[in-house]
């Protein structure tokens, strides 16, 4: 009897010592997702997508990033490093880079192929660029690199960086319509890729078009389909429904989906097909899957914060996690996996319609910019002293200052003197201002966190609050502003309570708080503040 009661309570440790992780971990990111879309479209969102996790799992409704840029890149990559750009070395999606003397991109990798049926350049790309390590990363060294950890998205950015260094694959759309990766991971893809690929899952989409989700009457949190605040979807006549995809296609690419709700149902499709065609979740040992929903942050950017467009995309998407849920569920086990949902940033309302509703800002064309530094360069120094213009900052041509005998720190009060007449600029700072931050400048600190002197520029330019360095229609980000920064992050699912909070937190502490959920060690440039709250038992 003793030795029965003995094998039980072993075989009760054995499982508690399963349970001490989840079998799965999703990340999901919607890119360009704004806290406020969870108030503003709620009476129209079904009560099993994102009502079902913010009534089930733990919100946080005041959650903010930390640094500038506020963008894709930086985005991700502060997600799953738990740190900012400073350290983990992401500091734009593209950037014209101080040392390298031209622009990068932030998974550019001319080492690595294509692999897969996309163009050559769209596939030479890694996290190579990526100077920390993720969450993900810690999880492969954890397990002995026996846990699975796979990212997809629609941008290679959005795949990729959540995935990190370590990751078994990484897939991204291309244009012609499949999901790709690159030899960074491996010289073929999987054989459920190609399968998939070959299904031209992308065509029904295509030749259905985009009409409303719901009756009209539905959108009555939005403007008038057709409104001068909205770009045109791929040089349509006017900015209304319904779409004709097919024929946008037909003169285009298979990139045109990424600019419809659709791009996001297809991820869902292939993100389904990974869990199921690699097992993810099916044994003890915690996998991990990375998702990217990228499709709101095309038609943000493109159609703006008010457009019918973008609230029927959110509709959609509640119903897409919905169904991503309960295939979870199904699949993996109510209790067996750990979901978070956040966004990489948030965005801007259109700087036009809050002047025609009477707020002094306005859209400030960045080609006006960049004239006005040159022109104000010629005519003070005689000279074209700026070397680039772009993501904020400013880098002179040292070259050019030095033949001249020209005095840097006089060239860069100069400038900064006449940036501050600009209508647009807040604040102007320079290298060494950043370097020697004191944290007493509020706005000054997200620079710093932001900033890498190796890469980055010789002067920062802060912007007004509202104004946007943009064309007039649709909307941007990037920005320190709370508009910018303020974000979802829902954690549901194994071990997490109900609840929420309304204490101010930060984007970085959600890596940390898996890596101590989960017990694994933390990200290597992570501070390691961690939510509490997911935490307590």
């Amino acid at each position: 009897m003793k030795k029965i009661i003995l094998f039980l309570a072993f075989l009760m440790s054995l499982n508690m010592q399963a349970q001490e992780r989840p079998k799965l971990v999703v990340g999901i990111v919607v890119d360009q997702m704004k806290m406020e879309y969870l108030y503003r479209f709620a009476d129209d969102f079904s009560p099993n997508g994102f009502k079902r996790l913010m009534a089930n799992g733990y919100t946080f409704q005041n959650m903010h990033f930390n640094y500038m840029p506020t963008y894709t890149g930086p985005g991700h990559a502060s997600i799953y490093t738990g740190t900012t750009p400073s350290t983990h070395g992401i500091v734009g999606n593209e950037w014209f880079s101080r040392s390298l003397g031209k622009f990068m991109y932030c998974t550019d990798d001319a080492s690595v192929k294509t692999v897969g049926d996309g163009t050559v350049i769209e596939g030479e790309m890694s996290p190579k660029n990526l100077l920390s390590t993720t969450i993900t990363d810690e999880l492969k060294l954890a397990t002995n690199f026996k846990g699975k950890v796979i990212g997809i998205s629609l941008k290679d950015r959005g795949a990729i960086l959540p995935a990190g260094h370590f990751a078994d694959w990484a897939f991204w759309f291309s244009k012609t319509g499949a999901f790709i990766s690159s030899s960074f991971y491996g010289e073929k893809l999987p054989g459920w890729v190609a399968e998939f690929n070959q299904e031209k899952r992308f065509m029904p989409y295509i030749t259905k078009g985009w009409d409303l989700f719901k009756p009209a009457a539905t959108y009555n949190e939005s403007l008038a389909d057709n409104n001068p605040y909205e770009g045109k979807l791929y040089n349509s006549s006017a900015p209304v429904f319904p779409y004709n995809l097919k024929d946008m296609y037909e003169k285009n690419d298979a990139g045109v989906i990424r600019s419809t709700p659709f791009g996001n149902n297809l991820l869902a499709e292939f993100a389904m097909e990974a869990i199921e065609k690699e097992e993810l979740g099916k044994d003890n040992i915690t996998d991990f899957l990375t998702v990217s929903f990228s499709s709101t942050d095309y038609v943000g950017h493109l159609l703006g914060p008010r457009s019918m467009e973008l609230q029927d995309t959110y509709l959609r998407l509640d119903q897409t996690i919905a169904e991503f849920l309960k295939y979870l569920d199904k699949t993996v086990g109510k209790d067996n996996y750990l979901l978070f949902l956040t966004a990489d940033h948030a965005g801007a309302e259109n700087a036009n319609y809050l002047r025609d509703n009477k707020y002094n800002v306005k859209s400030v064309n960045p080609q006006n910019i960049i004239k006005g530094l040159k022109d104000f360069s010629v005519a003070t120094f005689g000279v074209d002293l700026v070397l680039n213009y772009s993501n904020f900052n400013l880098f002179f041509n040292k070259e050019i200052i030095n033949s001249k005998g020209l005095d840097l720190n006089k060239v860069k009060q100069s400038f900064k003197d006449y940036l501050m007449t600009q209508e647009q600029v807040k604040r102007v700072y320079t290298e060494e201002e950043i370097l020697g931050s004191t944290g007493n400048d509020y706005y000054l600190n997200f620079i710093t966190k932001g900033y890498d002197p190796s890469q980055n520029g010789d002067l920062v330019i802060l912007d007004k609050a509202a104004y946007i360095e943009y064309q007039g229609t649709g909307t941007s980000h990037g920005t320190p502003y709370s508009y910018d920064t303020h974000v979802p992050v829902i954690f549901y699912g194994w071990h997490v309570k109900k609840g929420e909070s309304f204490a101010k937190k930060y984007i970085t502490q959600i890596a940390p708080t898996i890596a101590q959920k989960i017990k694994i060690p933390f990200p290597n440039g992570t501070d390691a503040n961690v939510l509490e709250e997911v935490l307590e038992k």
